[in-house]
């Protein structure tokens, strides 16, 4: 190890919390995280990003993007009233 280190061209790294987001601490059924995170695994993604997801579909609806099951029953529900 060097005795002094130069940081003066340092960059800041991803330690800075990013905008629009808080750190929390919460409980969550281990079976719960189980399944978020194999699925996050699954797909390549990382389980918090997943969760925060999950979250965001159930607090704001309407900007949760439209789904294969969605678009088939808003289908139906048309084809019934025409």
């Amino acid at each position: 190890m060097k005795k002094e280190y130069d940081f003066s061209n340092a960059r800041r790294g991803p330690v800075i919390d990013p905008a629009g987001k808080t750190r929390i601490t919460i409980w969550i059924d281990d079976d719960v995280l189980r399944m978020f995170k194999e699925k996050a695994a699954g797909e390549g993604r990382g389980y918090q990003t997943l969760m925060n997801e999950a979250l965001k579909s159930v607090s704001f609806p309407e900007s949760a993007p439209v789904t294969e099951e969605t678009l088939r029953r808003i289908l139906r529900e048309e084809w019934q009233a025409a």
